[in-house]
This record gives structure tokens, C-alpha cells and sequence, in this order.
């Protein structure tokens, strides 16, 4: 094996690592900006749209609950209300996600 081989071969890898790198720290990147998305104001409150909120929400019988927001808050809340805008934004936000998530796995 020559040298100048030996180098051909070292910059591949290099290139190839440095590509997986970048395009991990791009998906990270990505995740971290849709769950910053994912966190909404309410009747006062600050939520983080999900299945947690979802499920709790329609576990809930009464029509006013109250609970606990992201800052460990008591807030009074219209379920139903509190419940349409979290599953449109979970929809909206992981749709987005999931766009540019296929655009980037292209380009790589």
C-alpha cells in the first residue's frame, strides 16, 4: 500500500465520520427546536404539548380541573379547550418535525 493510498483512504474515513457527526448534531439540533415548539401559554399557564397533557386531559371528568403547569403552578383550566390546543399543536409541531427530518436524511 502506497502512501499516497494510505492518505486517499485516511481522508475518506475522515469525510465520512465528519458527515456522521454533523448530521447527528443536526438531528439534535432539530429535536431541540420542535420540543422548544412543543411548550405553550394557557389561561396563565405554561404547558408542554404531548401525550402526557393529552392522556391526562381526557382522564380528567370535570370540565374545569385544575392543574399543574411546567413551573409546578395550580392553574384552573377548560379542559376541553386546553385539550384542542395540545393535540393540534403535538399534530402541527411533530408533522413539521417530521419534514425536515426527511430533508435532512436526504441530503446526507
Amino acid at each position: 500500500m502506497t502512501i499516497s493510498m494510505l492518505y486517499y483512504i485516511m481522508e475518506n474515513l475522515s469525510n465520512t465520520i465528519k458527515r456522521r457527526f454533523d448530521h447527528e448534531a443536526s438531528r439534535q439540533a432539530l429535536k431541540e427546536k420542535y420540543e422548544a415548539k412543543l411548550i405553550f401559554a394557557h389561561q396563565g399557564g405554561m404547558f408542554r404539548a404531548g401525550p402526557e397533557l393529552i392522556v391526562l386531559l381526557n382522564s380528567l371528568t370535570q370540565e374545569e380541573p385544575v392543574i399543574v403547569d411546567l413551573y409546578d403552578m395550580p392553574i384552573t383550566v377548560n379542559k376541553q379547550t386546553l385539550l384542542e390546543e395540545t393535540v393540534e399543536r403535538w399534530q402541527e409541531q411533530l408533522n413539521a418535525w417530521q419534514v425536515e427530518l426527511a430533508e435532512l436524511s436526504r441530503e446526507r
